[in-house]
């Protein structure tokens, strides 16, 4: 099994208690850098640094990639390794990438993700601002990925958002509560009419 963990935005006293438990059960720990390392460091010291170039050579990240990949294949195919990340594995972090190649390798790894406090979360705590209404994250100029909380709604607001060349959706109902259920699909009837007040629906522009 392949972990991806979130760390949290670099602050120790933001690991998750889940985080915790994670770093102290692996059976092996892979880091992408000595920011990782430190907050790991207070639950394991038998850490495996791996290279990940902070450059704009595309070439060159893909070779430490699949470097990075080779190694961590074998731990993970017979126990459990932990990739231990800065954020969240799941929000503008190289995780995702990562654990397809680490899949290629060996298609019978298991992949999940821990969430971590990530840095559009933390970001409004530290600068002492509120956020409300609608708002967009985005790391380039169009937003591809569209998040909406509160979707009471979902069959009409899927359908509204093909209209805008919208393609796949999920939505998550309940999340970590009793009765909690997700939804993946392509159009509006793949989801509910109505679903519960803490639902949230994440809308993406795909061209596979």
């Amino acid at each position: 099994m392949l972990v991806g963990l979130g760390l949290g935005p670099g602050d120790a006293e933001l690991l998750t208690l889940k985080a915790v438990r994670y770093l102290k059960e692996a059976d092996t720990i892979f880091v992408p850098g000595t920011i990782a390392r430190e907050l790991v460091l207070p639950y394991r010291s038998d850490i495996v640094m791996l290279d990940f170039p902070m450059t704009d050579d595309e070439d060159y990240i893909t070779q430490c990639m699949e470097k990075n990949a080779v190694q961590i294949a074998p731990a993970a195919a017979v126990s459990m390794a932990v990739f231990a990340l800065i954020g969240d594995p799941n929000f503008y972090s190289t995780f995702s990438r990562l654990a397809q190649m680490v899949t290629n390798l060996r298609p019978d790894i298991e992949v999940i993700t821990v969430p971590g406090v990530s840095s559009i979360t933390a970001f409004a705590a530290h600068a002492g601002i509120s956020v409300y209404g609608g708002f967009t994250v985005t790391d380039g100029p169009e937003p591809d990925t569209l998040i909406m909380m509160k979707v009471t709604k979902p069959r009409a607001i899927v359908q509204s958002l093909s209209e805008r060349e919208y393609n796949h959706f999920a939505l998550v109902e309940r999340m970590y509560m009793d009765g909690t259920d997700i939804h993946h699909g392509t159009i509006s009837s793949d989801f509910p009419e109505k679903s519960s007040y803490f639902s949230i629906l994440c809308a993406q522009k795909s061209t596979d």
